[in-house]
């Protein structure tokens, strides 16, 4: 039957009050290990900050900014602009950003287990290179490698999570993903605090123990089964029953089967599926993967942590003030997440997304204010003041943790047709990347600039985007993953543009 006979996603009708099944011991393990993945992101965000700032790595591999750190002022807004230091670590999500793209074809070709495994392996051979690089060229190769890892991981692992999930955990278990990046970074900064001890040579190991969470996902992705979704699209419709007989704990997977085959059978007529998401059924689902990622980044996290140590300095902390600060900000991230995961099926995503936009905007506000008022640029903040600003900053990062962090991931890797969800995938992964390496590689120039207005910057897009999730974004929760497609229908603005049409011709 031709694809324009069914409704846009190739479903007839909803059936997800028919869907059975219950958590299985199966799904939670598949989602854990597949998770990981996430850990390879975090893990690279959390070693990077501490291994620059490291002598002996400065000294081998940019010299120029290990002498201006040994004899320049420190200015609290300008100390760290170096351009040449900030390419090395934005590199990694430039190539990311390609990768991702490359990363679609091999997930609907070949599976999600496919590019969980290539992301594995060139992370692996990313941290072998940068462990033992000898030059700037072999360093920077080794960059390369990591940020192709991370395209194909990030690409893969949120769809794999989404599939795998039963509709009324998708949200918690999908937010393995982010659980495992806060993890990645809080390791990180833990073993760059032991790693600086080991001059001048500690570098290093930081960057070679990227290797473990590479090999943990590389052989997960050997052992785990492959999503009902992903078989059953590639023609493996028996296996594809097993497997969700199997993760769903019951025989009676009918309803949910027959979802998928439809799907399965609209994503198999799509030959371009990189054209067919532009097309006007499929804007809504375009336009949250693009402005998701985007937001996500426009927060401002990249800001606060960054900031942290200076703050921590003016509390007396001294030369540790980076790893209090990092234990610090790392452990609230991770513990909110978990609340994320907690509620997140209950409350629903837009709930999480607009209050956490609202704590974030007044957290930036006030740090905005008191650093406008008392922190010059070459003096420091008193102690009380300090104090006040460090639990702000915990606040801001814990409504992160608990809303655009997780939802950021998770939102677009649930809403896409089968037919167009690697490609979509890819998008949001590109933008993601794209907006991290626009952020990384500017952030250190319009600290200096902005000054304390760096925050207000940052509370102006939280605003907008809070207003866009409670026009715009329509709520995912407890609805299966093939029968996104009504939301759309029903919702205010979006039925405007998704074509209509007839339930009985669709039948």
């Amino acid at each position: 039957m031709a694809g324009g006979s069914f409704a846009p996603t190739g479903l007839a009708k909803e059936r997800a009050e028919q869907y059975k099944g219950r958590v299985t011991a199966f799904v939670i393990i598949a989602c854990i290990v597949a998770a990981v993945g996430g850990a390879l992101f975090g893990y690279d965000i959390g070693i990077s900050g501490g291994v620059t700032s490291m002598d002996g790595f400065l000294e081998k591999f940019f010299p120029v900014v290990y002498r201006q750190k040994r004899h320049a002022h420190e200015n609290n807004y300008c100390k760290y602009n170096n351009q040449g230091l900030a390419s090395f670590t934005s590199s990694l999500y430039l190539a990311g950003m390609v990768s991702s793209i490359v990363a679609s074809t091999v997930t609907r070709k070949y599976g999600r287990r496919g590019s969980i495994i290539c992301g594995g392996i060139s992370f692996m051979i990313g941290a072998t290179l940068d462990a033992s690089a000898v030059n700037l060229p072999m360093l920077i190769l080794g960059r390369i490698m990591l940020g192709v890892g991370i395209g194909f991981g990030n690409q893969a692992v949120p769809l794999y999570l989404s599939e795998m999930a039963p509709t009324h955990l998708r949200g918690g278990l999908n937010m393995m993903f982010q659980l495992a990046t806060t993890i990645g970074i809080f390791t990180a900064n833990m073993i760059n605090y032991g790693t600086e001890k080991l001059r001048p040579w500690g570098w290093r190991l930081s960057l070679g123990l990227a290797a473990v969470p590479a090999i943990l996902m590389t052989i997960g992705g050997i052992f785990l089964p492959e999503t009902p979704n992903s078989l059953i699209e590639r023609g493996l419709k028996e296996k594809g029953q097993k497997v969700l007989e199997k993760i769903r704990g019951t025989s009676d997977v009918h309803a949910e089967l027959l979802d998928i085959i439809d799907a399965s059978d609209l994503a198999n007529s799509i030959k371009h599926p990189f054209r067919n998401i532009l097309e006007k059924r499929n804007r809504p689902q375009l336009v949250m993967a693009i402005f998701m990622p985007t937001f996500q980044i426009l927060t401002g996290i990249n800001s606060i942590l960054f900031y942290a140590p200076v703050l921590f300095q003016s509390m007396g902390f001294g030369r540790n003030a980076s790893l209090y600060s990092s234990a610090l900000t790392g452990a609230v991230l991770a513990s909110s997440t978990f609340i994320s995961i907690a509620i997140v099926d209950r409350w629903g995503r837009r709930a999480l997304l607009i209050g956490g936009g609202i704590q974030m905007i007044v957290c930036q506000v006030i740090v905005a204010i008191i650093l406008g008022l008392k922190l010059s640029s070459d003096g420091g903040l008193s102690k009380s003041f300090s104090i006040l600003v460090v639990v702000i900053i915990c606040l801001f990062v814990a409504a992160f943790g608990w809303s655009w962090g997780p939802l950021g991931w998770t939102v677009p890797s649930e809403i896409f047709p089968l037919e167009t969800r690697s490609a979509g995938q890819s998008i949001t992964v590109a933008v993601n990347l794209f907006f991290t390496f626009i952020i990384g590689q500017s952030f250190l120039s319009l600290l200096c600039a902005f000054k304390f207005g760096i925050f207000l910057f940052f509370a102006g897009w939280i605003t907008i985007m809070t207003i866009f999730v409670y026009l715009f974004l329509p709520e995912t929760k407890g609805v299966p993953i093939e029968e996104m497609i009504f939301l759309w229908k029903k919702h205010w603005f979006w039925k405007r543009i998704v074509p209509r049409y007839s339930e009985a011709e669709g039948e």
